[in-house]
C-alpha cells in the first residue's frame, strides 16, 4: 500500500508533512519543473502565486483564528510562515521565495517522503493505495479530465488574478507615506493618497484600459475575493473607495486629513526591496498596467518587476462529492485537499491539507477520529465543504459566519463576540487534540 499525494502546493505539502509526522511514508507527485503551470514561476513547493500575505494574524479575525489552530497542530505551513515573515502590520506576510524554499527543503529532505517529478494524468494506482488530490486551482487539463470522469460532475470555474509588484526605490516617498490603519500595529504599508480629481481621473482611465485576451476563460466567473481591479472599477465610481482604496484611518501627514482614496503597498520580500499593490489583481495588458498605475500618486515612476496576470481557478462541487473528511463519498481511498475543494485562500487551502493529513494518518495507524469540531475554524470549513444542503456552491474564505453562533447573556460588540467564538474554538480544539 502506498500513499500518493498529487501536488506540491500548500495543501499537498501540509498533508504530506502531517502524514510523515505519523510515520506514514508518502509518495509526493509534482509535475514541476518538468511541466509548468500558467501561474507558477519556480520549482519550489508551496509557491505563492498571488499575494505574499496570509492575511490577519489576530484570533478575533477568523483567518487569524484558523492560523492559531494550525499552529497548535504543528502545521508546516504556519511554522514556515512565522519563520519567514516580513513586516505587514496586523497581517502575516512572508518573503515568498524563502518561504517556498524552506517548505521544499523540509519535504524533500524527510526520509519518509519520496518525490516523483512527473505529471499525473490518470488515477490508475492499485486499489489498495490511498490518493490525496491536492493539485490546486491550476490542475492540469489531463488530470482535470480524469477527475471529471471520476466524479461525474461538472467542474466550476472562476477567475483569479495576481497584483503587480514594484521596487521600493521607485516609490516616491515625498508622496507615499507609511502608516497602519487607525495606527493599529506596525506602520508597514506605503499609502499613496489621492484627492478627488486624481481618483476620478484614475478611475476613468482604469475603466477604459485595454484588457489582455484571456483564452479559455470566457465561461468563467469572477470570484469576489480576487476581483480584478478593473472589474471592480466598472461596478461604480465609488466601488474601489469602499474596497482596496478605502481611505479611512489613514491620514495624509501633509494635510492631517484622510485622503479621498488611498492605494496601499505591502512589503513582498524580507529585504524590503519589493512591494505589491494591495488589491490590484488585474488582467490588463502590461503596457496598460504601466500607463494606468503610473497615475497613482507616488507611483509615477514605479518600476514594475512583476506585472499582474490572470489565470483560471477550478474547483469541484464538493458538497455533492466529499464527506467531512474531504474523502470522496463513492471511494474510500480518494481524498481531495486544498483550493480544488472550494475553500479560498492560502491559509484555508493549507488547513484542508492539514486536516486530511491528520485524519488519514491517524486512520492508517488504527485510530478513527471524528471530523474536526464545527466549533473550530478548521471544522467549520469541513462542514461547509461537505454540507449537502449548500446550494450554488461557491469558493469560500474562512469567516465566523461558517461557525455556530455564539449566544451571550449580554449584548456584545463584534470584537467581543469574535473573541468569545475564538475562545470556544480553541477550547474545542484542545479537547480534540487529546485524542491525537
Amino acid at each position: 500500500m502506498t500513499i500518493h499525494v498529487i501536488g506540491g502546493g500548500l495543501a499537498g505539502s501540509e498533508a504530506t508533512w502531517q502524514l510523515v509526522q505519523r510515520n506514514i511514508p508518502v509518495t509526493l507527485h509534482e509535475m514541476r519543473p518538468g511541466k509548468e503551470s500558467p501561474a507558477h514561476k519556480t520549482e519550489y513547493f508551496g509557491e505563492l502565486v498571488c499575494s505574499n500575505s496570509l492575511r490577519a494574524n489576530n484570533i478575533e479575525n477568523a483567518v487569524g483564528l484558523l492560523k492559531e489552530e494550525m499552529r497548535r497542530l504543528h502545521s508546516l505551513i504556519m511554522s514556515t510562515a512565522d519563520a519567514t515573515s516580513v513586516p505587514a502590520g496586523g497581517a502575516l506576510a512572508v518573503d515568498r521565495v524563502t518561504f517556498a524554499q524552506n517548505i521544499t527543503k523540509a519535504i524533500k529532505t524527510h526520509p519518509l517522503v519520496t518525490v516523483v517529478e512527473e505529471e499525473v494524468t490518470a488515477l490508475d494506482f492499485p486499489p489498495e493505495d490511498y490518493v490525496i488530490i491536492a493539485t490546486g486551482p491550476l490542475t492540469s487539463p489531463a488530470l482535470t479530465a480524469t477527475i471529471g470522469q471520476l466524479v461525474k460532475q461538472d467542474y466550476f470555474y472562476f477567475f483569479d488574478a495576481a497584483a503587480p509588484i514594484v521596487t521600493k526605490e521607485s516609490i516616491d516617498e515625498n508622496i507615499a507615506y507609511k502608516a497602519s490603519r487607525y495606527d493599529k500595529g506596525e506602520a508597514a504599508y506605503y499609502n499613496c493618497p489621492m484627492n478627488k480629481e486624481e481618483y476620478l481621473h484614475f478611475w476613468q482611465e482604469l475603466c477604459n484600459a485595454e484588457c489582455a485576451v484571456v483564452k479559455d476563460f470566457e465561461q468563467g466567473n469572477v470570484f469576489e475575493g480576487c476581483m480584478p481591479i478593473e472589474e471592480m472599477a466598472k461596478r461604480g465610481e465609488d466601488t474601489m473607495r469602499f474596497g482596496p482604496l478605502k481611505p479611512v484611518g489613514l491620514p495624509d501627514p501633509r494635510t492631517g486629513k484622510d485622503p479621498y482614496a488611498v492605494v496601499q503597498l505591502r512589503q513582498d520580500n524580507a529585504a524590503g526591496s519589493l512591494y505589491n499593490i494591495v488589491g490590484f489583481q488585474t488582467h490588463l495588458k502590461w503596457p496598460e498596467q504601466k500607463r494606468v498605475f503610473s497615475l497613482i500618486p507616488g507611483l509615477a515612476n514605479a518600476e514594475i518587476v512583476r506585472y499582474g496576470v490572470m489565470h483560471k481557478n477550478s474547483y469541484i462541487n464538493s458538497p455533492l462529492l466529499l464527506d467531512a473528511y474531504f474523502k470522496l463519498r463513492v471511494n474510500d481511498h480518494i481524498y481531495f485537499a486544498g483550493q480544488i475543494t472550494g475553500v479560498e485562500g492560502y491559509v484555508e487551502s493549507s488547513a484542508v491539507g492539514l486536516m486530511v493529513g491528520i485524519t488519514l494518518g491517524e486512520k492508517l495507524n488504527g485510530k478513527i477520529l471524528p471530523p474536526f469540531p464545527v466549533e473550530t475554524a478548521l471544522g467549520s470549513l469541513g462542514a461547509y465543504v461537505s454540507n449537502k444542503e449548500v446550494k450554488n456552491f461557491q469558493p469560500m474564505n474562512i469567516n465566523f459566519g461558517l461557525m455556530p453562533p455564539y449566544k451571550a447573556e449580554k449584548r456584545l460588540n463584534k470584537k467581543e463576540k469574535n473573541a468569545k467564538i475564538a475562545q470556544r474554538s480553541l477550547a474545542a480544539l484542545e479537547n480534540y487534540i487529546i485524542n491525537l
